[in-house]
């Protein structure tokens, strides 16, 4: 799924993963309420998107993620690039495994 990708059913990634709109739109910051009328058919803002997509298909824990963390990625890209390059190409290896179980579940 690309950046901004448009989520066309929210309701069905919800469902998919078990969770009750309270647990799902929580995780993101948005209301019981306002995932509700997301889920039939309002239209979610793009960075409402982008969290949904973030935590419910990449499955990234926000919680974790650190300004420092991205410092880190661009002084490694500025100073080692060819191991930035390996990095990223291991991490990719990793993505498309995961991705795979994840498009099994999301069907």
């Amino acid at each position: 799924m690309k950046l901004f990708e448009k989520i066309t059913n929210p309701r069905e990634i919800r469902r998919k993963l078990g969770l009750n709109q309270q647990e799902f739109w929580s995780r993101i910051g948005v209301t019981q309420s306002g995932g509700s009328r997301y889920e039939s058919g309002r239209n979610m803002p793009k960075p409402v998107r982008e969290l949904l997509r973030l935590v419910h298909v990449e499955q990234i824990d926000l919680s974790k993620v650190r300004r420092e963390d991205f410092e880190i990625v661009e002084y490694l890209k500025e100073t080692h690039p060819d191991l930035y390059k390996s990095l990223r190409k291991a991490v990719r290896a990793k993505m498309e495994t995961q991705e795979s179980g994840v498009e099994a579940l999301l069907g």
